[in-house]
């Protein structure tokens, strides 16, 4: 039976060799947990901190993981009934327009293309923290390789090594709030701080409303990488039990991890320190952490939290390999990218599209050596990519609900049915327009506008609508018909 299993597994319908259904419940927790803890909670909430106050902070990511919730509840109901590594692209795709399906698809491959290089970047900066003298470029190459690797083994394998990578990073958090939590209360010496922090100045909402809003896009970017559940739904060995415990999972465990360590900075570091702004990958020395860890009196903090970055920055990489490469081989089974993309060898991995991922996202890092220029603009329209996901989820959940209801089918067949639609998905959409439209309000000010400020920040916009309408207009497509949506598991 193991064997007729095993033929099953790695045979398609056509009789092609497919990917596997091998990732267990705990790899795609800890595959999200993986690709939405980074260096944004490591070292920008620091920044966020010091811009909006304790109390600013916490408010805006707050906000931002009530949005993500929904986000993640809406994809949950479509993932459980039809598990694709193609996830929203596909979605979009059949519930709403093919255009826009094929737009989500190549602008996420884009962003975690280009992540890929940020983090192979990153991590070359960490080793010059123990190893100043060895050239980046030695690091760079054996972290990608790295990466290749966990990625072409076996989904297997890849789901194995991110699940220590992440476990790295979440037992650190627990013991940072841990820690923090016996600072305040001055278990650990010294006096006992209290709520003092939260009171000093205007705190704890430093700079009102507009304050928070200009953390919106940073708290919204931390959290992108939780939609890695929905990729990683067309490998998992049970969709219909894993995918909705992993959201569950991920979504409260991310949540508590970043309110917690943002209340322990926030009462035990003063807002108003010019420490709390060392929020880059070469001041792994002021990082918020770091800097709570020393007030308890811990030696060696430095060096921990660099070695626990690095594990960050690599797992970040390497789910930005997997999410790239899996949407990639989708939208090539879809028609939507080149046939030669679409193969998959014995142990169930795409190498085509790997490997095609691997030399896009060494290259855009070559642009960082030989090209600052280029590097900053891939960045900057790679940034939006991610707010952009999170909306063709929300409109894709939206609109499958819909054709669910308008071809009668009975709501209780769901495995797993999201809370609160239509509220979810309209009020998740409405903060994505909100974040997109908003993320560098002050290039717009009332004596004049920062043409090239504006443009840094918003080119990623015009990229998709250039992608989008340009694959609506030379294959003609339309908004499908609710009546006609499609929901044959089969054809998946």
């Amino acid at each position: 039976m193991a064997v007729v299993k095993e033929v099953k597994e790695e045979i398609h319908n056509s009789g092609e060799i497919t990917i596997k259904r091998n990732l267990k419940a705990r790899h795609m927790t800890m595959i999200a947990i993986g690709g939405s803890i980074g260096t944004g909670l490591f070292l920008a909430t620091g920044a966020s901190i010091h811009t909006a106050g304790p109390g600013g902070a916490l408010l805006a990511y707050g906000l931002i993981g009530i949005m993500v919730y929904f986000l993640m509840t809406s994809l949950g109901e479509m993932a459980t009934h039809m598990p694709v590594s193609g996830s929203f692209a596909t979605y979009a795709g059949r519930f709403v327009d093919p255009a826009l399906g094929f737009a989500l698809g190549w602008n996420y491959w884009f962003n975690w293309a280009v992540t890929v290089a940020v983090e192979i970047a990153a991590s070359a900066i960490i080793m010059k923290f123990w190893l100043p003298d060895v050239p980046s470029i030695v690091w760079s190459v054996l972290f990608l390789g790295l990466m290749f690797l966990l990625n072409a083994l076996s989904v297997k394998s890849y789901g194995e090594s991110e699940y220590w990578f992440a476990l790295i990073k979440v037992i650190t958090i627990i013991v940072f709030i841990g820690v923090g939590l016996l600072t305040i209360f001055g278990i650990l010496g010294g006096e006992s701080l209290g709520f003092k922090n939260f009171t000093i100045g205007d705190a704890p909402v430093h700079g009102g409303f507009m304050s928070i809003l200009s953390i919106f896009f940073i708290a919204g970017f931390s959290f992108q990488g939780t939609e890695l559940v929905g990729i990683a739904a067309g490998e998992s060995e049970n969709p219909g039990k894993n995918v909705p415990k992993a959201i569950r999972q991920v979504f409260w465990r991310i949540l508590l991890f970043y309110i917690g360590a943002i209340a322990v900075i926030g009462l035990v570091i003063p807002f108003t320190s010019p420490q709390l702004l060392g929020g880059d990958v070469d001041s792994i020395a002021v990082s918020p952490f770091t800097l709570v860890f020393e007030k308890a009196g811990i030696a060696f903090t430095a060096s921990v939290m660099n070695a626990v970055i690095l594990t960050s920055v690599l797992s970040c990489g390497s789910s930005g390999l997997y999410a790239a490469t899996r949407m990639l081989w989708s939208m090539a089974k879809d028609g939507q990218a080149p046939k030669f993309l679409q193969n998959v060898n014995k142990r169930g991995i795409p190498m085509n599209a790997l490997v095609l991922t691997t030399i896009i996202g060494a290259l855009a890092f070559l642009t960082s050596i030989f090209g600052d220029q280029v590097y900053t603009w891939l960045l900057n329209a790679s940034g939006l990519t991610g707010f952009i996901a999170w909306l063709g989820i929300a409109i894709s959940h939206y609109r499958f609900r819909k054709a669910y209801n308008a071809q009668r089918k009975d709501l209780n067949q769901l495995k797993y049915k999201a809370k609160w639609f239509p509220l979810g998905p309209l009020l998740a959409l409405a903060m994505c327009v909100v974040i997109i439209l908003g993320q560098n309000y002050q290039a717009f000010t009332a004596d004049k506008i920062d043409w090239y400020g504006a443009a840094v920040s918003y080119i990623g916009l015009p990229i998709f609508l250039i992608v989008w309408l340009g694959y609506k207009i030379v294959h003609k497509t339309k908004v499908i018909p609710l009546k006609e949506c499609s929901f044959e598991e089969e054809q998946y």
